[in-house]
């Protein structure tokens, strides 16, 4: 009998194979439809192999929510608790199939690094048990001669604010060896794992089934720059080709192109005339633009939540990147994401990023995340639909834009959709292990989904993630808060209440971090009293939107409460006034503080 049985409708035939493939190379035992002996009736073929797979792979897509015959077969596999689910276009699945996990194999070509892939190969894994040793790696090196990993390349510097150009660094060449068709080149959210560690190189490549393992390091002293680099042998251990760059910091370009270049030769892998032109293309040729970028990114994604201080810091760094480099499409569009959130998260008297976004695609079409400030204006203009169509219209150019699947989770959860919002939030935490945000949202998201086992599982990741951050900046009042949800959710309710208090002291006027306090007070400690405190501590003054109150699962003990309806009714009241007594100015360096957030 087959280990795993793959459910589909026929238009996704092509797909299933694809699929029931890629299992087989990792050694599973496999079984589609297409082996239906002669002999026997099909329905009796069918029950049978459901009820002996260990795994049950559904494949959704709109034709497969409309088959009686795929939506039997998921019914039984989630009878029999072997239930894993794949959307291949994007539909979420009919219920009651929605309230499972689903992972988001939407236009997946067969890469096992995939995060859709690497997240139903992690359920094929827990349900029908490990494969041979190695045997995923195995397959995963097989599909091209010649793989490689960028570790991430060690700051030098003596300075941990300087992390942020090694880690640039590091993923700029990953990006750019991704442009070799003949290379398979590890995701960066795998290789970063291992960021910190002390690794035995030939162990990583064959973790990760690759032939070979670039790693560096980066000096960066004022106007200087070293960089070493060495590319590994995974098998032997022996170095292949290895370099040490002592140029000007206006060199970095080069550096970063030359690094990419001599691994594609050392490799003897074919560059072709479009690959070599993509690799030298950059986003900038002003390496000043470039460092000002990285930091204000730095800022961004490892920022406290809550604080406006992130947006300004972020917003103030961009301006100048563009005032250097007007046609740094990058520098525009996260100028627009920080101008955007002043204005609608704090409600500060500013642009909205709307002129940024567009100066971000006049200059490149294809700048993804600009998409999200398009989408907010709609958004606030009540346009939910042409919202949406704006979001989705973003995630076509880069389904794995962090930024975007940040955006469509938050919109999507604001709306009481968990399900759909799960899925992106999940797409972002795989993109971005270290986002301690999306994975404190992914426990509100399971929770609302009655889902205990992901619920966990998210809960010990955030603690690990948010223990990370506060090793370096211990006032973010942030990611304290999703901390305190964490440790709540796994049980330490002691250490969770500390965590709480201490960053009351620290960082009292974070409302999102208050609001957050609130849904956990709720939700985990059952404190109706505590919680509607901390909610109203928090939706009293606060100055842009109210987020996902209306439709958070974590506070649906106090829904049904009177004060709870007060507090939501007054800060609608407030909110709405405000918006219309003061329109914001379409000055793109005005600002006036917001006194309750600051």
């Amino acid at each position: 009998m087959a280990d795993i049985f793959v459910s589909y409708a026929r238009p996704d035939e092509s797909q299933s194979i694809r699929v029931a493939d890629a299992l087989r190379a990792d050694g599973y035992r496999v079984w589609r439809d297409d082996e239906l002996p002669a002999h026997r009736a099909y329905a009796d073929v069918i029950e049978e192999r459901l009820k002996s797979a260990k795994a049950v792979i559904v494949l959704w897509s709109a034709e497969a929510a409309k088959s009686q015959w795929v939506r039997a077969e998921a019914d039984s596999a989630r009878s029999l608790g072997t239930l894993i689910q794949a959307s291949l276009d994007g539909t979420v699945p009919p219920m009651p199939f929605n309230q499972i996990q689903c992972a988001d194999l939407n236009g997946w070509a067969g890469n096992t690094e995939a995060p859709g892939w690497r997240k139903l190969d992690a359920s094929v894994t827990a349900l029908a048990g490990a494969t041979r040793p190695n045997d995923a790696a195995k397959g995963r090196a097989g599909s091209r001669q010649r793989s490689v990993c960028v570790l991430p390349f060690q700051n030098m510097s003596g300075d941990a604010e300087q992390e942020y150009f090694s880690d640039g660094i590091s993923e700029d060449i990953t990006t750019d060896l991704s442009k070799v068709s003949a290379l398979e080149v590890i995701a960066r959210n795998t290789a970063f794992t291992f960021k910190g560690q002390s690794v035995n190189v030939c162990d990583v490549a064959r973790k990760l089934g690759v032939t070979h393992v670039l790693e560096g390091s980066v000096r960066k002293a004022g106007d200087r720059v070293r960089v070493t680099a060495q590319l590994i042998d995974g098998k032997s251990g022996g170095h292949v080709w290895a370099e040490r760059y002592d140029r000007d910091l206006t060199d970095i370009f080069a550096i970063q192109d030359e690094i990419s270049k001599a691994i594609v030769a050392a490799l003897k892998v074919r560059l072709l005339p479009k690959e070599k032109k993509a690799i030298e293309q950059r986003g900038t040729t002003s390496a000043e633009a470039y460092n000002l970028y990285l930091l204000a990114r730095q800022y961004w994604v490892t920022g406290n939540h809550g604080d406006m201080r992130r947006e300004e810091r972020a917003m103030r760094i961009c301006q100048r990147a563009v005032e250097i480099d007007p046609y740094y499409a990058q520098a525009w569009a996260l100028l627009a994401i920080a101008q955007s959130n002043l204005r609608y998260g704090f409600g500060c008297k500013i642009d909205d990023g709307y002129v940024a976004a567009h100066a971000a695609l006049a200059i490149d079409a294809s700048i993804a995340e600009a998409h999200c400030v398009l989408a907010r204006r709609l958004e606030e203009q009540g346009r939910e639909d042409d919202a949406v169509a704006e979001l989705r219209k973003g995630l076509t150019l880069s389904p794995d834009s962090w930024e975007l699947n940040k955006a469509i989770g938050n919109f999507f959860m604001y709306r009481g959709r968990i399900a759909e919002a799960t899925l992106h939030f999940e797409k972002a935490a795989s993109v971005m292990e270290t986002d301690y945000h999306a994975w404190g949202m992914l426990m509100t998201c399971y929770h609302g989904l009655g889902d205990d086992l992901h619920l966990a599982q998210a809960a010990k990741t955030t603690v690990e993630q948010v223990e990370q951050v506060m090793a370096h900046d211990p006032s973010n009042g942030a990611a304290i808060s999703f901390g305190v949800s964490a440790l709540a959710a796994l049980g330490e309710k002691g250490r969770a209440r500390e965590w709480m208090d201490r960053a009351l002291l620290i960082d009292p006027d974070n409302l999102n971090m208050r609001y957050n306090f609130a849904c956990t007070l709720a939700r985990d400690f059952s404190d109706r009293e505590g919680a509607l405190r901390m909610l109203e501590s928090s939706l009293s003054r606060i100055q842009g939107s109210l987020g996902n109150a209306d439709f958070d699962p974590d506070l649906e003990s106090i829904r049904d409460d009177p004060r709870f309806k007060k507090i939501m009714s007054d800060a609608k009241k407030r909110l709405g006034a405000k918006k219309a007594a003061t329109p914001a100015r379409n000055l793109p360096g005005s600002m006036e503080t917001n006194p309750a957030a600051s």
